[in-house]
């Protein structure tokens, strides 16, 4: 059952700002069932925002849902962190998830700026259908997917959607490693650890990302 912390604000999961209400009730529109509310707030999330790694900060207010609202670009995590709180802001129970994940399709040129293919908190959202707790991942928007020859991932509001395994032509795409749990609102000290132990860095040179910038083809 979801704790009713699943559905509270939080720093960074900002279900009672304004714009997260606006956003999440725009999106949702005339949907009737939490099902088709998620659907609907997935897909939007998915494609509302451009996929772009280089977006990483090392800013504690870049996180903040209200703020990633007003980009247009956005990486897995801070797609993940708007997902939860439009969801918790319609009434849907939802919590952060992170996972470490290996890319095998990701561009050498994002290899180089990481030094390794190794994600590591990939962030996700678990939303609560008909009390049943569901892992999506909105981060690759299907402009980008159809760009390089990957199926955009969809969710029907009853199954888990996390990332494919394999590609369109059959190749390895991703790979999780390890489940870091799930989280009422952002690890942020945690997070932002992980990414200097293992990058040694937090923000990523920005080369101006485009698909190839990210994804081999």
């Amino acid at each position: 059952m979801a704790s009713s912390e699943f559905l509270e604000p939080a720093y960074f999961v900002e279900s009672d700002h304004p714009d997260i209400v606006a956003f999440a009730t725009e999106a949702c529109g005339d949907a009737s069932t939490d099902a088709e509310r998620a659907r609907r707030l997935f897909r939007t999330v998915r494609d509302r925002f451009r996929y772009d790694p280089y977006t990483i900060s090392p800013r504690r207010e870049d996180y903040r849902a209200s703020s990633i609202l007003k980009q247009s670009r956005a990486y897995c995590v801070t797609k993940a962190v708007v997902l939860c709180a439009a969801a918790r802001a319609v009434g849907i129970p939802s919590r952060l998830g992170f996972a470490d994940v290996r890319n095998h399709l990701s561009s050498e040129k994002l290899r180089q700026a990481m030094q390794t293919d190794l994600f590591v908190f990939h962030g996700y959202t678990e939303l609560w259908i008909d009390g049943q707790p569901l892992k999506v991942s909105p981060a690759f928007n299907a402009e980008l997917c159809v760009r390089v020859g990957v199926e955009p991932l969809e969710f029907d509001g009853r199954h888990n959607a996390l990332l494919h395994a394999f590609d369109g032509q059959g190749h390895t795409y991703m790979e999780y490693l390890h489940d870091r749990g799930c989280y009422v609102d952002l690890p942020f000290d945690e997070m932002i650890d992980a990414f200097v132990t293992t990058y040694g860095q937090v923000e990523l040179h920005r080369p101006g990302t485009q698909p190839d910038d990210v994804f081999q083809r």
